[in-house]
């Protein structure tokens, strides 16, 4: 278990429209609702569990963008290219914007299959085929 990750929290702007998109993501890859609490929600997957919580309005100014000194994006494993390409579909039909799609599924490479997209607060998102 040394080195593993055991957990990454992440601030939200609107904790309600977070876990609306990762409460429906998160379990297609396996994660189950783990801990909440009204500030807060997490879903975890064997030792590691990803937690979201609502920003506190003093700090909600400033916002996120993903090429600010920061975390830049979560890249999950999907567990095919058909899951990638279902999810695809999946994401697409619930309004979600993909990114790079003049290159989708290859915007990371010829030998990455992938989908990039957006959460509620465009954090850049990746489903990559193993």
């Amino acid at each position: 278990m040394k080195g593993l990750i055991h957990h990454i929290e992440i601030y939200v702007s609107d904790l309600k429209i977070s876990k609306e998109f990762w409460g429906w993501f998160l379990p297609e890859l396996g994660y189950q609702q783990y801990q909440e609490w009204n500030e807060g929600q997490s879903w975890k997957l064997g030792d590691t569990y990803l937690v979201f919580v609502q920003v506190e309005e003093k700090f909600s100014k400033a916002g996120y963008h993903r090429k600010r000194v920061g975390l830049n994006h979560l890249a999950f494993f999907g567990e095919s290219k058909l899951h990638v390409d279902e999810l695809t579909e999946r994401l697409k039909e619930r309004g979600v914007k993909i990114l790079y799609q003049e290159m989708h599924p290859y915007a990371g490479g010829e030998q990455h299959y992938a989908v990039y997209f957006e959460d509620p607060d465009r954090m850049k998102v990746e489903l990559v085929a193993p």
